[in-house]
């Protein structure tokens, strides 16, 4: 970082210095003993306007009290078959490790449904796989390769992607804005695999929106993309669907299925939080009601984009559930 880097970091850790207690306590869970890596990544979301950076972080404090989101690794989805099923359907996983130690997480996004739970659900699930990523992945990552690991590589699986996807941006824009405005900054790479024309229409009019800093971590890999990752990650490390010839998931085992409850990543989640709830005799049926903030205008204006150009799309093709490949 140049000077005047360094400079807006000192000036943000002055004023939370002068937030209140509970403020503070809540912080101490988003940094994980690297408070100055956390200051950059939310004065990196707000292009290092420490004003504008400290509101954001104040506001993600806050959100962080009101819901309560330092305990929710002591909230598990119950019964089991519910979040097997939420699992099923919100395909999301960590596959492994780059050759610097960064997590891998994967994403199968064209063929998440999000149909067999309510949204609260959804939003509970993904917070906690954020929360367990932050408190035990990245900690067990630093402390293995002995060196500050901060961030993520995410993979993203288009395969399966159509127009009717057009009625699941409503969830999928909640679950950003909790990112965006909660967890910023915390994947240092996309890779999109799999994509098909539909992505590629919608990616041509996206793109341009797209601050440049954002731009520059996404990645539009041919096909599987299986060469390129291999650069960065051994074959292991691989996400399922890039490591597998064709479509076919029949002679994929769930334990290498990294979307699965059955992956030793999902096993050990869900077993965690059954014991931190276990050990405060928290367990109860019942979703999480987490508050969701409202989105950026910018990220407001590229929903609209991505929606429109859904529709054109749907018009060229002759139907709201066409599937253009």
């Amino acid at each position: 970082m140049g000077a005047a880097c360094d400079d807006a970091v000192q000036q943000l850790a002055r004023l939370l210095d002068q937030v209140e207690e509970p403020l503070k306590k809540t912080f101490q869970n988003v940094h994980q003993g690297y408070p100055t890596e956390t200051l950059v990544r939310f004065l990196k979301a707000r292009e290092w306007h420490v004003t504008n950076a400290h509101k954001m972080l104040v506001d993600c404090l806050n959100w962080r009290i009101q819901n309560e989101i330092d305990s929710i690794l002591e909230k598990p989805i119950i019964p089991v078959d519910l979040y097997r099923s939420i699992r099923e359907s919100q395909l999301v996983g960590l596959s492994g490790y780059s050759k610097e130690g960064v997590p891998v997480f994967a994403f199968g996004v064209g063929q998440s449904t999000y149909d067999k739970a309510s949204v609260h659900y959804y939003v509970q699930s993904h917070i906690q796989i954020n929360e367990y990523r932050d408190r035990i992945i990245l900690p067990m990552a630093t402390k293995k390769f002995r060196r500050p690991i901060t961030t993520c590589i995410k993979v993203l699986d288009m395969t399966g992607l159509k127009l009717s996807a057009l009625s699941l941006l409503k969830i999928l824009t909640a679950i950003s804005a909790v990112d965006e405005l909660n967890y910023p900054e915390k994947a240092e790479t996309y890779y999109i695999v799999n994509a098909p024309y539909i992505f590629s229409a919608c990616w041509k009019v996206v793109k341009p929106l797209l601050q440049e800093r954002t731009r520059k971590k996404v990645h539009v890999l041919s096909g599987r993309g299986k060469d390129e990752l291999l650069k960065i990650m051994d074959h292991l490390s691989i996400p399922h669907f890039c490591r597998r010839e064709g479509s076919s998931k029949a002679s994929l085992s769930s334990v290498d299925d990294c979307f699965s409850l059955d992956h030793p990543f999902h096993q050990e989640l869900y077993h965690y939080i059954e014991q931190q709830a276990l050990n405060q005799e928290l367990i109860k049926q019942g979703s999480l009601h987490v508050d969701i903030p409202d989105q950026d205008p910018d990220d407001a204006m590229i929903v609209e984009v991505i929606q429109a150009e859904f529709h054109k799309l749907g018009e060229q093709n002759g139907s709201a559930d066409g599937d253009h490949k």
